[in-house]
């Protein structure tokens, strides 16, 4: 008998359409028995128009629960929520070991503690340059340059050949706080070979290279050394570098840093155990505001996105116990907007200027960079690799399209565009998608996930769009109603345009068709609260434009 052929497959499961929500599976083996492993686990931010009520969207895992035996493990390339965010609260639907090194893990078992009451997860610690052997895969780690610590761009050796993962990296010689990119190391992998290069895309329409963060830490030691009055940053909380210099900055000119913000105490606390913040002097909490003068604060902030909870917003709209803002204070935003966060910064910024506060962004000022390479460094990498195979990742369709084709322009012989659930085979000769997986996403909705074809979304969109009417009528055994129906209306206006009131007419309407039917079909409770449901909006329809939707109960007394 034929042994079975052993296959080399990518398979995505987030990140490959998106930023954001990256997990990638790699599999080897015999089609209908490969072994796994699985890359990262993130998540992305909901879309509060499409999905209100909504904060997270996570990959869907129905493939991954159909191959768990078969499940390896978990490998973690680096500690942001796109790449991590999504394994606390998924992890028992895996079940496997989960790989990083101790900044990244520490970061997920403190998320883990303070924000669910999951499982212990299995936590294997890799050093950065380690190697990590699972099944026929035996993956190194190694350091590249990012916007946190301990970033790593995974080389996976198999018996097919070699896969360059990058993860998101870029190159800076002089990123503050971590390694900067291993460059000796990535030319020698190129030199042993690779098969396949599976590569951030995330800035590949920008040209050039993107500057050092130490270009950023000497611009945040200029403004908070020139400003009178207090100075408020708001930054990525995960930025452990952007800490670290605001905080050099603030102790060169004799001021304190306060600390507002859950998620940047969580960072700051587990990048301090690593040593990333040793040498500095020690973070103020927010009852410290009181006693200090504001020229002898600088105030570290969450919520660089516009998040309604956090700690930005809140001082925004004088709406935090601890921080006011006043005329002539400093608010850096040492952070770029994510695409579909510009509306709530803007917000923000704008009730900022309203109070007199001085607004610093990277329009103004080299307040932040990326930590996602331009085409100029993904030109050095492609030129250090020189892999057989190209499969752009971590992008939007246009992202991976660009990517497409520039590493087209850089001689590749292969080049596979592929997006989430795509089955690529990686194979010299004969790399392309060979078939599907089931994919999609699910929603963290309050503190549990739901599909992401759950009705009670779509139906919250329609609430949002055109409130909801709610009609109770009493009928006894005969058939006849019992008083007057009880109508409550949400998110209607009060009156059409005309002046009648709404809740008037829903009223009339409501009478109408009770009188319209005789007694004895009142007792089809369905049909009857069908008929003055479809009377309502209908009428509703005609003299506001609008249906909203309209629940009616029908109770027997």
């Amino acid at each position: 008998m034929d042994r079975p052929v052993e296959e080399l497959v990518f398979a995505p499961l987030g990140g490959l359409g998106e930023i954001g929500m990256n997990a990638a599976l790699y599999g080897y083996g015999p089609r209908r028995n490969r072994q796994w492993v699985l890359v990262d686990l993130g998540v992305s931010f909901a879309d509060p128009v499409r999905t209100p009520g909504v904060e997270l969207v996570y990959p869907d895992l129905e493939f991954i629960r159909a191959i768990r035996r078969n499940l390896l493990g978990l490998v973690v390339t680096h500690a942001h929520e796109d790449h991590i965010g999504g394994i606390a609260q998924l992890w028992p639907e895996i079940g496997v070991p989960v790989y990083g090194t101790r900044f990244a893990l520490g970061l997920l078992e403190a998320r883990r503690l303070s924000e669910f009451n999951g499982p212990k997860i299995p936590l294997r610690e890799v050093k950065q340059g380690g190697v990590l052997t699972l099944g026929p895969f035996s993956i190194e780690f190694v350091p590249v340059s990012h916007s946190i610590p301990e970033a790593n761009a995974l080389a996976i050796r198999t018996p097919a050949g070699t896969i360059l993962h990058t993860g998101d990296w870029k190159l800076d010689e002089t990123p503050v706080v971590g390694r900067s990119t291993d460059v000796a190391r990535l030319k020698a992998i190129g030199d042993e070979g690779v098969l396949a290069l599976v590569c951030d895309s995330t800035n590949v329409v920008r040209a050039g290279a993107s500057p050092s963060e130490a270009d950023v830490s000497r611009t945040l030691a200029e403004l908070v050394a020139s400003a009178p009055h207090r100075v408020c940053v708001t930054a990525f909380a995960s930025n452990v570098a952007r800490i670290r210099s605001v905080a050099e900055a603030a102790a060169a000119c004799g001021r304190e840093v306060v600390v507002v913000g859950r998620g940047m105490d969580r960072v700051i606390q587990v990048a301090a155990e690593c040593g990333y913040l040793d040498g500095l002097p020690p973070f103020r909490g927010p009852d410290a505001l009181q006693r200090l003068p504001r020229d002898r604060v600088v105030a570290l902030l969450t919520g660089s996105q516009g998040e309604a909870r956090a700690a930005m917003a809140r001082i925004a709209r004088d709406d935090h116990p601890a921080l006011k803002i006043a005329a002539g204070d400093r608010v850096i935003f040492s952070s770029r907007t994510i695409p579909g966060n510009e509306k709530a910064v803007g917000e923000i910024i704008n009730l900022l200027m309203l109070k007199d506060v001085e607004v610093v962004t990277d329009r103004d000022h080299l307040v932040h960079v990326s930590g996602h390479p331009r085409r100029g460094e993904l030109e050095q990498l492609y030129g250090w690799i020189r892999p057989r195979i190209a499969i752009p990742a971590h992008g939007e369709p246009l992202h991976l399209t660009e990517h497409a084709a520039f590493a087209r322009a850089q001689g590749v012989p292969e080049v596979v565009r592929a997006f989430n659930g795509d089955v690529v085979a990686i194979v010299e000769g004969g790399a392309g998608v060979i078939g599907r997986i089931p994919s999609g996403v699910r929603y963290r909705d309050g503190d549990i996930v739901v599909p992401g074809s759950a009705p009670g979304l779509a139906e919250r969109r329609r609430l949002a769009f055109s409130g909801v009417i709610s009609v109770a009528v009493a009928v006894d055994g005969r058939g006849e109603v019992a008083g007057d129906a009880e109508i409550q209306a949400s998110g209607l206006p009060e009156r059409t345009s005309d002046g009648e009131e709404l809740l008037a007419i829903i009223a009339d309407v409501v009478d109408e068709t009770i009188d319209s039917f005789p007694p004895r079909k009142r007792r089809d409770a369905a049909a009857f609260a069908a008929a003055i449901e479809k009377a309502v909006r209908n009428e509703l329809r005609a003299v506001w434009g609008k249906k909203p939707v309209c629940h009616v109960l029908v109770l027997g007394v």
